[in-house]
């Protein structure tokens, strides 16, 4: 067997070469990889030297590819163009950054339009309805779309939706071509191969689970350079009645200790300023490999490894602990803000919810966490119309919310999701009743916003700037350490690019309802 050793400073080209020399002579290949960053230099060599199944030892999979190098003397395939539609979570963002570094360290290059992409990839969501029927009428809409240059289109579809309905998506979406799960996303290229030569009758699947690695081991096509999510465990043991989460997404999954801290740090090494850690709840992370949660512990290492902002979600009020709390005191990188979601203010509510904690408990975390970190900015999820719900059970959420005194929140209408056990819960409150529900805590959540940002009027907010106002390309945008959205006049002498990724303080002169907007006072740092 050929043995490959592989580093951070490895050409994968050069490692491409060695690769196919030895599968010419018809000699199987092992990878080595030795030291941070060694993986992705793996991955992107085997993704060169197409068509490889080549453990590296780290219990990551390296795919087969299906762009620049055939093997057994085919010629080269013309390049690929790319499209990603995502839905969802910060979970699928951080994925659909993965399966776009797959696909350039394949060759692929992203366009804009889907007209022009040979490849269009749907990264789905399943919490609620109206993602399935934006998933379904988009998809569908690619049957009749115009053939793209190259002649072929593929349509993949993965995230939560394809790992909850597998093959049974090509009955309801018949342009479909391949389905990958939320595990499967080192399959991709061999599925998009398969699928490319015509070898499967219906439809390529993957929604496996077994032996599957973490998708952040993949490489990345971060959205932003300044910015990365930092999955540190994934799945949920909760089952709270309304969720289809850990159906889709499976039971907790952790990452090593020092997986996330050697990631962290390459991180920070690669000029990353903020980092979010991610999981579907984030408290409990290390339970199922240590014994007990090491959030807590995790939260400090983070701080130490130099970057500059920490934010965390999603944390599930019933798991966040005082050890929590000190080390978020205690870590200047963590920034002063939490999503705590409640989804009702009602005791009865919860309970049908399965939430764990009642309305006591959960006003009592808001209490601690606030003794510990004053000025502490607090987000929220809020469902109106839970199947049963009264509106002595709604006044409850109303008052709820006033005392808990949230920045801002998210705000649903109650979605029945098929398969989980609310699904099946009687409810006969008229839709009109859920509306007018619905609008009178959006009128409170948007009071309380507009009342927590006049508390910054004419102070002075440190920005992270993330680019410019969509609308105006004189206007920069970032966000406060509160995770406010902050709104600037470009200075005369800088460009948007000087400033971008940088930290700036910005002097507050209006406060509006979803957003501040002040005057640039700092030099860029």
């Amino acid at each position: 067997m050929g043995l490959l050793k592989v580093s951070s400073k490895s050409s994968p080209a050069s490692v491409a070469g060695a690769i196919a020399g030895l599968v010419k002579d018809n000699e199987p290949v092992m990878l080595q990889c030795i030291g941070a960053g060694a993986v992705n230099q793996g991955i992107k060599a085997v993704a060169i030297a197409r068509g490889f199944l080549i453990p590296c030892g780290l219990d990551i999979t390296c795919a087969p590819t299906f762009s620049d190098i055939e093997i057994a003397g085919e010629s080269r395939t013309a390049i690929k163009m790319y499209h990603i539609k995502t839905f969802g979570c910060q979970m699928n963002l951080h994925d659909t950054e993965r399966v776009s570094g797959l696909l350039e360290a394949c060759g692929c290059n992203e366009v804009s339009d889907t007209d022009d992409a040979d490849i269009v990839i749907f990264m789905t969501c399943s919490v609620r309805e109206n993602a399935d029927q934006r998933l379904y009428g988009q998809a569908s809409a690619m049957v009749s779309a115009p053939t793209p240059p190259s002649g072929k289109r593929i349509v993949a579809i993965g995230g939560c939706i394809a790992q909850r309905d597998g093959e049974k998506l090509r009955e309801k979406v018949p342009a479909v071509d391949v389905v990958f799960g939320t595990s499967a996303l080192a399959s991709l290229p061999a599925l998009l191969t398969s699928a490319f030569r015509g070898e499967n009758d219906r439809v390529a699947v993957d929604t496996s689970e077994e032996g599957k690695g973490f998708s952040t081991d993949l490489p990345s096509n971060r959205a932003q350079q300044y910015h990365a999510w930092v999955p540190i465990m994934t799945g949920c043991n909760n089952f709270c009645t309304y969720c289809i989460v850990p159906y889709v997404r499976g039971r907790e999954r952790s990452r090593t200790f020092e997986a996330v801290i050697g990631e962290c740090e390459r991180l920070v090494a690669d000029g990353v300023r903020e980092i979010t850690l991610l999981g579907q709840n984030v408290n409990s992370y290390g339970r199922d490999l240590y014994g007990k949660p090491r959030f807590a512990e995790l939260l400090r290492a983070v701080g130490q490894t130099g970057v500059e902002r920490i934010r965390f979600t999603s944390s599930n009020p019933k798991d966040l602990t005082d050890e929590t709390i000190a080390a978020m005191k205690e870590t200047p990188a963590v920034m002063p803000h939490l999503h705590l979601a409640v989804q009702s203010g009602s005791t009865r509510v919860l309970k049908k919810m399965n939430r764990s904690y009642t309305r006591e408990e959960y006003l009592d975390v808001v209490s601690r966490l606030r003794a510990a970190i004053p000025g502490l900015a607090l987000s929220t999820d809020i469902i109106v119309g839970f199947p049963g719900e009264t509106e002595e059970d709604f006044e409850d959420t109303l008052s709820l919310v006033k005392e808990a005194g949230y920045s801002s929140a998210y705000t649903f209408i109650y979605s029945k999701r098929p398969g989980t056990p609310a699904a099946k819960y009687e409810d006969n409150t008229p839709h009109e009743v859920i509306q007018e529900r619905f609008d009178r805590l959006a009128e409170l959540v948007a009071q309380q916003a507009h009342d927590a940002n006049q508390v910054d009027l004419n102070t002075t907010q440190a920005v992270l700037v993330e680019g410019t106002s969509k609308r105006d390309n004189t206007v920069m945008v970032g966000h406060s350490e509160k995770n406010q959205t902050v709104h600037f006049n470009l200075p005369e002498g800088y460009t948007p690019e000087d400033l971008i990724g940088k930290i700036v303080d910005v002097h507050i002169d209006e406060a509006r309802t979803w957003y501040l907007r002040g005057t640039m006072e700092s030099d860029p740092r």
